[in-house]
């Protein structure tokens, strides 16, 4: 069989409910990264909430964070590592103008830090519990531009604040509506997505297209799904993300339907 590039979204694809790598899904990865195949972690996730799943899966290739914007090798100095960033100009604005547009709460982040401009437990990791003078989201604190930020918003006023957001900032940034019960809101660099990861890898390791499976369950990971030559969505995945895939798992991801699919379609059993 060819050499694969197996891209793989963390939360509701290879993790189950509890946010844990199942020891049967970790077993199936490994097997495909001995026989060959590149498994890449492709999340929307910061790294800084990642690199555990990382490490637990001991597969020493690229992982790619922030829905694209960083391709790097943790714990490693890479000569290809890349992150992609919009100015911090606009964190500063969207502080500042917090209240008028009914956000709540405004996280920045970027390969090396975290700010907030409050503490809460809303979404423990997404957002810090608690915050140190110098994790506050500020003027003084915000030195570097982000690769990604993150805002729980009024759910009455979310259509205007993705409206405004558009209007304003649209030539710099995407805007993501999450799934889910929370109205959050990510921004990220203008034009970067997952796609944009997996052709990173898929260059980098000199993989065809035909030659790429990538696994996802959610709105962001249409770009990766669409673009891998086959695009695989979880049972638990969302309706409008199935109308793109190749093959939906027969399983879902509290019952290991990533690595019961790449067991068969790898044939490692």
């Amino acid at each position: 069989m060819e050499r694969k590039l197996i891209a793989i979204d963390l939360d509701g694809t290879t993790l189950n409910n509890e946010s844990k790598i199942s020891s049967y899904t970790k077993e199936v990865l490994q097997k495909a990264a001995q026989a060959g195949h590149i498994v890449s972690i492709v999340t929307g996730r910061p790294n800084r909430i990642s690199e555990n799943f990382y490490d637990e899966l001991n597969i020493p290739t690229p992982m790619i964070n922030f829905n694209g914007a960083l391709g790097h090798i943790p714990h490693k100095n890479w000569d290809k590592e890349y992150i992609e960033t919009f100015s911090k100009d606009i964190a500063l604005d969207l502080v500042a103008e917090k209240e008028k547009l009914g956000i709540k709460i405004v996280a920045a982040e970027s390969k090396n830090y975290a700010l907030a401009d409050q503490p809460n437990n809303i979404i423990p990791d997404f957002f810090p519990a608690t915050l140190k003078a110098n994790e506050v989201l500020n003027a003084i604190n915000l030195q570097k531009d982000p690769s990604a930020m993150t805002m729980l918003v009024d759910e009455h006023k979310l259509p205007n604040i993705v409206e405004t957001l558009k209007a304003n900032f649209g030539d710099k940034i995407t805007v993501g509506v999450w799934g889910g019960k929370n109205p959050i809101l990510e921004l990220s660099p203008k034009g970067v997505n997952k796609a944009k990861g997996v052709d990173f890898l898929a260059k980098t390791y000199n993989i065809d297209k035909k030659n790429i499976i990538a696994f996802g369950d959610e709105h962001n990971d249409a770009s990766m799904i669409d673009y891998a030559g086959w695009g695989v969505v979880m049972q638990n995945g969302t309706d409008k993300l199935k109308s793109l895939a190749n093959d939906i798992t027969e399983y879902d991801n509290e019952h290991d339907g990533l690595a019961r699919y790449l067991e068969d379609y790898l044939k490692l059993a």
